[in-house]
């Protein structure tokens, strides 16, 4: 099972972070807007082209990080193969309206943007709500560990 690489954003709008929703059968859980890195793509790359899929927007803002690495690695005995490593960048985008941010990813099954508390309440994916509501701009980079949501 070779690892697969994901970038993803910590995007902050007026003290509030945008995320996806995304559906399984029977769940409804959330991801930090982000995706796939494709062979050849630098990270920057991916996370602006990923953007403009999931969000419709031209990211010009600058990014900070990555701010986190998490892994994603499937515990042995389940049936899930899978291990995708987290590469996470962190922007403010106060500055701009969103009124003009609609997905076309098909994957994608509605926007919100959440207050830090209102995490609380939502299925993150991977589980790292206490780490998005107290990262500050100028934090040090960490690995977060591997985490896995069953």
């Amino acid at each position: 099972m070779e690892p697969r690489i994901r970038v993803s954003a910590i995007l902050r709008w007026q003290g509030r972070v945008l995320l996806c929703r995304q559906e399984k059968p029977g769940k409804e859980y959330w991801l930090l807007p982000g995706g796939g890195v494709d062979a050849g793509e630098t990270l920057m790359e991916a996370l602006r082209r990923e953007l403009r899929e999931e969000l419709g927007i031209e990211a010009f803002a600058q990014f900070e990080g990555p701010v986190a690495i998490v892994d994603s690695i499937a515990p042995k005995g389940t049936l899930a193969r899978k291990h995708v490593v987290h590469v996470i960048f962190a922007t403010d985008l106060s500055h701009r309206s969103l009124e003009d941010v609609e997905s076309s990813d098909a994957t994608v099954r509605g926007l919100r943007l959440f207050s830090l508390d209102e995490l609380e309440e939502v299925v993150l994916h991977p589980p790292m709500k206490r780490f998005v509501q107290r990262w500050r701009p100028g934090d040090p980079a960490l690995y977060l560990g591997s985490l896995w949501v069953r």
